[in-house]
């Protein structure tokens, strides 16, 4: 019997270990952050990643654009260290951001403006920003100690280069070294434009990334030098034409994310981390190997992206045909969408991204098959998406004019979350110009008023390139109680005043942040042009879930003055009864705690009729008195 019993134990423990997937969990910045590909052309590398994984290994990717050291350990290591379990691999790569405030710390030195007395400098430092041998490495530092205490491995990465060039070489400052010019902060001041000798790395983030790894005694891939040696084979123009999203010398495209993901994942296999789990692919191979398209509302269009690439493939010189089964059409460029294409590739190498769309006609479950072929070899990609269609329940839409205040109307059961500022506020209603265009469709005049935007403390820095996590515009909505709440669209109109650097990303979530969905990004977007922003979501909110909807602008360049004008955000959808059950109950029924008519409003006691009723269990039951 004992022996049974211990077999029963080591076969029980045999299949959660064989059952639990493991993973690659992915920490850093915009360089390497997942992006919605209806909404933008920019990557991150490690959206791909996962592709050169064997089965059996899942990546996950916790990567935010703007984020630095900091943010690495008090945002995203934070979400990502929840579902960290031991034997997984953590790949961590920081730098970007962290040379905010020309290599001060950004707290160092909101703290001494405050020691001095000069409020309005500490309200108008970027609190992004490290320094190179100290906080920059003390961060990543406590990343690599508690995934170690959680079992898992570690694994620094340096920062991918910018393709900052000169004479056909990546810069100093491409390869994160600001030994060129930098500040330092001292007791008596701010020491600018500050330079150390070539071989001084005392500024050089990649450098002391590495050196964090030895002192660790933790694996350490140099994607810093893998870049550099990337980019300068392709030189200059190439390189910015094939790697790079167009928007300046930081983000790339597909095929720049692709390429740097492959380079990460060849130099860990040569250095024998994860070896026999790294697959690098010398044929045709397509990506992701599964086309779901996830839920949709009977009528929408469906669209994804899905990258076909090929190393050392025969013959030098080929094409490789791409067709799809009835209902999926293919484009390369999601404008012009045909059943099949062909294309060609030179010097054995093919990097093709290309899109399939499908248009929900009925409801219900749809199938269907991609088809690609070259020579003797043949791939098929099953897609699949799910049409639903949204009935029954309580309309319920929650609209901010956004006119003349933060006011917001609300139609059905639902709890609004109202407009509030991260660093940011209201600088007044107006018209943001009289020559505002809106969208013919609209029917708008020019002089509509809208709400004009600012950051805190009026100027806008110099030299971001992307969102600053401490600076956005919110609003937000839950179920009321007794009700799910069922989310189908988001919509409103954002533009820039006072200039065409204005950007912006806009989100939502449903997990306070800690994912995000993007709903829209521009950069540089047209002065008084209003841009309308929507997306139809499958959302379903229950208990006290909250949809949080997110505007987090920056300018391209140093400016002063220029707003960003948003009106009309709506968000719609339909309230569906969650109640458990019906029971009778008197006026002094003791089980009762809280009580809500059916529209989610709380009333003092129970009224006649039926109530929404928060029991003393917690649970939420309809009653009838």
């Amino acid at each position: 019997m004992k022996t049974r019993f211990l077999f029963l134990i080591a076969l029980a423990t045999m299949l959660c270990t064989a059952s639990y997937a493991k993973k690659v969990h992915t920490l850093g910045d915009s360089t390497m952050a997942p992006y919605d590909e209806s909404a933008t052309v920019t990557r991150g590398w490690g959206m791909y990643f996962g592709n050169f994984l064997t089965n059996g290994w899942t990546s996950t990717n916790y990567a935010k654009g703007g984020r630095d050291s900091y943010g690495g350990y008090n945002e995203l290591w934070q979400t990502a260290k929840k579902n960290v379990v031991a034997g997984d691999y953590v790949i961590i790569t920081f730098a970007h951001n962290d040379e905010k405030n020309s290599g001060m710390d950004g707290y160092q030195l909101k703290a001494y403006y405050e020691k001095i007395g000069d409020t309005s400098a500490a309200a108008a430092v970027d609190l992004r920003g490290s320094i190179p041998s100290t906080t920059y490495k003390e961060n990543l530092g406590k990343i690599v100690d508690e995934a170690i205490a959680l079992g898992a491995t570690p694994i620094i990465c340096s920062p991918v280069c910018r393709s900052y060039f000169s004479n056909g070489k990546i810069t100093r400052t491409g390869r994160h070294d600001l030994g060129d010019k930098f500040s330092v902060l001292t007791e008596n001041g701010i020491l600018a434009n500050q330079k150390v000798p070539a071989d001084d790395h005392t500024m050089d983030y990649a450098y002391h990334s590495e050196q964090l790894a030895k002192e660790k005694n933790v694996a350490f891939v140099d994607l810093t030098n893998a870049t550099k040696d990337l980019y300068e084979s392709y030189g200059d123009a190439k390189c910015h034409e094939y790697l790079f999203d167009g928007e300046g010398s930081t983000h790339f495209n597909t095929t720049g994310a692709l390429l740097v993901a492959r380079e990460c994942a060849r130099l860990m296999k040569a250095q024998g981390i994860m070896a026999d789990d790294i697959i690098l692919p010398t044929d045709i191979s397509v990506a992701p190997a599964t086309g779901d398209l996830g839920e949709a509302y009977k009528g929408q269009t469906l669209t994804k992206e899905f990258t076909l690439n090929g190393f050392g493939l025969s013959p030098e010189e080929g094409t490789v045909s791409i067709s799809a089964s009835e209902g999926v059409q293919l484009s390369t460029d999601k404008t012009n969408w045909v059943a099949s294409f062909d294309a060609k590739y030179t010097a054995s190498t093919l990097v093709q991204t290309f899109y399939a769309q499908v248009i929900l006609t009925e409801s219900g479950t749809f199938n269907g098959t991609i088809y690609v072929k070259q020579g003797d070899k043949a791939i098929e990609v099953p897609v699949t998406t799910t049409a639903i269609t949204l009935e029954g329940g309580t309309e319920v839409k929650a609209y901010w004019r956004l006119e003349k205040d933060d006011s917001y109307e609300l139609t059905g059961p639902a709890t609004v979350i109202a407009e509030s500022f991260q660093g940011m506020y209201v600088q007044r209603y107006s018209n943001p110009n009289a020559n505002t265009v809106w969208p013919d469709w609209t029917g708008y005049e020019a002089s509509r008023k809208t709400q004009r935007n600012l950051l805190t403390g009026d100027a806008w820095p110099a030299d971001e390139i992307d969102d600053n996590p401490e600076r956005y515009i919110q609003w937000g909505i839950k179920p009321a109680v007794g009700t799910e709440l069922k989310i189908d669209e988001i919509s409103l109109f954002a533009c820039g005043c006072g200039g065409n650097g204005m950007c912006c990303h806009i989100y939502f979530s449903t997990d306070n942040f800690e994912t995000r969905t993007t709903i829209f990004e521009m950069k540089k977007m047209p002065a008084n042009n209003m841009q309308y922003v929507e997306t139809k979501p499958v959302i379903s909110l229950s208990g006290d879930q909250e949809l949080l909807v997110r505007v987090y602008p920056w300018y391209n360049g140093a400016a002063t003055g220029k707003t960003i004008c948003l009106s009309d955000l709506t968000i719609h959808g339909m309230a569906v009864d969650s109640t458990t059950g019906i029971a009778q109950v008197s006026d002094s029924n003791n089980e009762a705690t809280v009580f809500y008519t059916l529209d989610g409003r709380k009333n003092s006691r129970v009224q006649r009729g039926i109530n929404i009723v928060r029991m003393s269990d917690g649970s939420i039951r309809k009653v009838i008195y």
